[in-house]
C-alpha cells in the first residue's frame, strides 16, 4: 500500500476522455483535492465518438448540465436506437431500439407473448411493439417518461454530438469549477525508484507537473499506462475482426432521423451518424479482407450526403490493458483499451470508469483491494460489451464473402455461446446485474441476427388465445397513438439562429 495522502490529480490529456474525468471530478471531489489537465494543442484526438446510448443523459444530469444548452454547444440529435442493415443478410433491417418493448408478466419477458402469437400465426414484427422504434421511424420525438393512460414507460433516448464540441463544452465547465489546464506535450515522464509509480509529468517547455494520481487520457498512445508502466495488453481480435476505420464528415441531411445507422458490407460495416451541421461517416472493416483503398471506395461510393473533406484512417487493435488501474495510474478511453464502435460503447467506457474512479477514489493512499476491485469491474464489463458486439458477427447468414463466412464459423466465448444456445432452444436471455445490456437489447439483436426461439416461456401459456390477441391489438394502438401525438423530432432541437 501506498501510504500517501492523494491531493494532486493530474489527468494526462484532453478530448472526451479527459474533460469527461475532469468534469466529473471536479463536480464531486473538487473541493478536496487539486485537478490539472495537461494536454496540447498540436496533438490531436480521434474524436469519432457522435453516438452514444441512454446513461450519457445521468451524466450531463449529475453534472447539473441544461439539456438545451448542451445540445445546442455539441449540435447534437436526439437518438433512439441503432439499425442495423444487411447484418443478416443483404436486404434485412432490425433495429436495437432503447427503452421498453410491450407489457411483461410476472417473470415473463414480452417477447413470449409475441413468440406464442407468432407461432400461433400472427406476422406482428416485435419492434410492431417498441415505442423507441415506432417514433424513431417516423421521426418522431419528445420527452415522454410514459405512455398516457397506462403505467407502461416512455421514451428512452440518448444523443449524437460533436465528440470536440462536447469536449470544448466541459473543458469551459471544468475550468469553471477548479480544474488547472496547463498546455504542453510531455518530454519525459519520471517514476519513483522505490514503488515504480508515477512522480510527474517533464513537458517540453522544461514545466514539472507532480501528482499523486494520474489519469492517462492519452489516447492509443497509451503513454503512462502502457508505456511507462508497460501494463500488457489482451488482445481480442480473433474475436472481433475489424482493425480499422475510415472516416469523413459529409454534409448534413434533412429530415435528421432520430437513430443511428450500421449498414454491413462485404469485410465490414458504415456508420452514419445525423449531427446539426454535418453527418458523421465512416467504415469500420478487417485488413486481413479489405485494402484500405478497398474500404474507402466502398465508404465513399456509399455516402449518402456531399463529402466534407478527405478520409482519414485510424488503425487499432481490440482488446483490453490487462489491468486498468496500475500502481498509481487510472487508464481512461481509448488507453484503456479498444472495442470498436458498433453499439455506442467508447464515451459510455469513459463515463463508467470515471464513475468507478469516484466510488473506488483513493483517499489516504491506494489500497490494492481498491485497485484489485476497480480493475475487477472494469473487466467484467468490457467481456460483456465484447460478446454482444461478437453477437452480431457470428449470428449472420450472409454468404457473399470470405469475412462473414469467417466470423459465421468463428470460435466465440462459452458464455456467449450458452447464451446463444439458451434463447435458440427455450426463447430464454438472462444476464449479468452488471451486464451493460439489458435482457431487452439482448432479445433484439438475437432475434434481429436470426436465433429464433423454438419454444416460449409457460408462463405465456396462462393467457387464453382471445386475451392474448386482445392484448397485442391494445398494445399496438396504445404505441401508435402515442407516436402519432409526437411532434418531429427536429421541433425539440433548440434553434440555432438564437
Amino acid at each position: 500500500m501506498n501510504g500517501d495522502t492523494i491531493r494532486k490529480l493530474i489527468i494526462l490529456g484532453g478530448g472526451t476522455a479527459g474533460w469527461m474525468t475532469a468534469a466529473l471530478a471536479a463536480r464531486v471531489l473538487g473541493k478536496v483535492i487539486d485537478i490539472t489537465l495537461v494536454e496540447s494543442e498540436k496533438i490531436g484526438t480521434v474524436g469519432v465518438g457522435e453516438a452514444t446510448i441512454p446513461p450519457i443523459s445521468l451524466f450531463n444530469q449529475s453534472l447539473g448540465l441544461d439539456e438545451q444548452a448542451f445540445l445546442k454547444a455539441t449540435k447534437a440529435t436526439i437518438k433512439l436506437g441503432i439499425q442495423f442493415e444487411n447484418w443478416l443478410q443483404q436486404g434485412s433491417s432490425y433495429m436495437h431500439a432503447f427503452g421498453a418493448i410491450g407489457k411483461h408478466l410476472p417473470f415473463c419477458d414480452f417477447h413470449h407473448l409475441w413468440l406464442r402469437s407468432r407461432h400461433n400465426g400472427d406476422t406482428s414484427s416485435l419492434w410492431d411493439y417498441s415505442l423507441n422504434y415506432q417514433a424513431a421511424i417516423r421521426n418522431k420525438f419528445a420527452p415522454l417518461t410514459q405512455i398516457a393512460g397506462t403505467n407502461l414507460p416512455g421514451l428512452s433516448y440518448a444523443y449524437h454530438f460533436d465528440a470536440a464540441l462536447y469536449a470544448r463544452f466541459l473543458r469551459r465547465y471544468s475550468e469553471n469549477n477548479g480544474v488547472k489546464r496547463v498546455e504542453g506535450t510531455v518530454r519525459e515522464v519520471q517514476v519513483r525508484a522505490d514503488n515504480g509509480f508515477v512522480d510527474s509529468l517533464q513537458l517540453e517547455s522544461g514545466q514539472t507537473v507532480d501528482g499523486d494520481l494520474f489519469i492517462d487520457c492519452s489516447g492509443l498512445s497509451a503513454l503512462l499506462i502502457e508505456k511507462t508502466l508497460n501494463t500488457g495488453f489482451e488482445d481480442w481480435s480473433h474475436w472481433l475482426p475489424c482493425d480499422r476505420a475510415i472516416t469523413v464528415p459529409g454534409t448534413a441531411k434533412k429530415p435528421i432521423v432520430p437513430y443511428t445507422r450500421a449498414i454491413a458490407h462485404a469485410a465490414g460495416w458504415q456508420w452514419c451518424i445525423p449531427l446539426r451541421h454535418r453527418t458523421g461517416n465512416g467504415m469500420v472493416y478487417s485488413s486481413r479482407f479489405w485494402s484500405d483503398e478497398q474500404a474507402r471506395n466502398t465508404l465513399m461510393h456509399n455516402l449518402d450526403s456531399k463529402a466534407l473533406s478527405e478520409p482519414g484512417v485510424i488503425r487499432f487493435r481490440t482488446g483490453r490493458r490487462r489491468a486498468q488501474w496500475n500502481k498509481n495510474v487510472v487508464s481512461i478511453g481509448l488507453s484503456s483499451g479498444f472495442l470498436e464502435p458498433l453499439e455506442s460503447t467508447s464515451i459510455h467506457l469513459i463515463q463508467s470508469a470515471a464513475t468507478r474512479l469516484i466510488q473506488t477514489f483513493p483517499h489516504r493512499g491506494i489500497r490494492p483491494c481498491e485497485v484489485e476491485e476497480f480493475n475487477r469491474q472494469s473487466q467484467v464489463e468490457m467481456e460483456h460489451i465484447r460478446d454482444f458486439i461478437i453477437l452480431h458477427y457470428k449470428a449472420n447468414q450472409r454468404r457473399d464473402g470470405a469475412f462473414w463466412q469467417a466470423c459465421e464459423s468463428m470460435d466465440i466465448p462459452f458464455g456467449l455461446s450458452d447464451k446463444i444456445a439458451l434463447f435458440r432452444d427455450t426463447g430464454k436471455i438472462f444476464r449479468d446485474y452488471n451486464d451493460l445490456f439489458s435482457e431487452m437489447a439482448w432479445q433484439q439483436v438475437m432475434i434481429g441476427q436470426g436465433v429464433l426461439p423454438g419454444d416460449h416461456h409457460i408462463i405465456a401459456d396462462s393467457l387464453s388465445q382471445a386475451q392474448l390477441q386482445e392484448l397485442m391489438a391494445n398494445l399496438k394502438t396504445l404505441i401508435n397513438g402515442s407516436v402519432n401525438r409526437l411532434p418531429d423530432h427536429e421541433q425539440f432541437l433548440p434553434d440555432e439562429r438564437e
